[in-house]
């Protein structure tokens, strides 16, 4: 079956495993025989490369930017896992004053040419992205529970989905939620899934659980459903 869908995946706060998840939900519809095209969107703290181990490319989403005259092409570099990658640039001087707005016309001129695209967006309101968004099909929030106050966890996850969600809705994009880094001490999902779908009207279609060799996998830069392909978290991820 033939798809076109672009997905961008956001999150409230650092540390949630928002580009972790960009990174193997893009070797998931690789492996699927789907051509797959990831994006480091996050123009200010770029680490999408590092997942597949591309550290310092030298043509990279920053190039496209700051270069109208330079060809998509030069910056997209095919990891073993079959997905198609654009990296962001590490190097302070290409960072500061990038031209964002650029950065729908980069995407609209390839995203034809592959099945999915993911982009990786940055941390919070993500304004970097803002301008891709009307091209996107879906939005993915990733939350996770491990470190959010007993006391205030629906405060906080609350004012977090409700900010990220109406900006989805804004653009008309299908929102959804992954609860990544579940650990199995971790309280009850059921009450947490029965609170984001019932009360925030927001369908969770994926939790994940913790599992330290995922780090790991960051470091070798080879995500953890191509490195440990029989792993729980894995599993989950396929």
């Amino acid at each position: 079956m033939k798809i076109k869908m672009v997905v961008i995946v956001v999150t409230g706060r650092g540390g949630a495993g928002k580009t972790t998840l960009t990174s193997n939900l893009s070797v998931y519809f690789a492996k699927n025989k789907y051509r797959t095209l990831a994006v480091d969107g996050d123009l200010y703290l770029p680490k999408l490369g590092l997942h597949f181990g591309i550290d310092f490319p030298r043509y990279n989403i920053h190039s496209l930017l700051r270069d109208p005259a330079l060809k998509v092409e030069n910056a997209i570099y095919r990891h073993k896992t079959g997905v198609h990658l654009i990296p962001g640039s590490t190097k302070l001087q290409d960072i500061i004053n990038v031209p964002a707005s650029r950065l729908r016309r980069v995407i609209g001129d390839v995203m034809n040419e592959f099945s999915v695209t993911i982009v990786d967006s940055p941390t919070g309101i993500p304004f970097d992205t803002l301008h891709i968004f009307e091209l996107a099909d879906y939005q993915i929030i990733v939350i996770e529970v491990e470190r959010s106050p007993i006391y205030s966890f629906e405060t906080m996850v609350k004012n977090e989905v409700i900010k990220l969600k109406t900006l989805g809705d804004l653009f008309g994009l299908n929102v959804a939620v992954v609860l990544n880094k579940v650990r199995e001490s971790s309280r009850d999902i059921s009450g947490i899934i029965e609170f984001l779908e019932g009360d925030m009207g927001v369908p969770v279609i994926g939790v994940i659980p913790f599992d330290n060799r995922v780090p790991h996998s960051v470091n070798i830069g080879v995500p953890i459903l191509k490195y440990k392909p029989r792993a729980s978290v894995s599993k989950r991820c396929d």
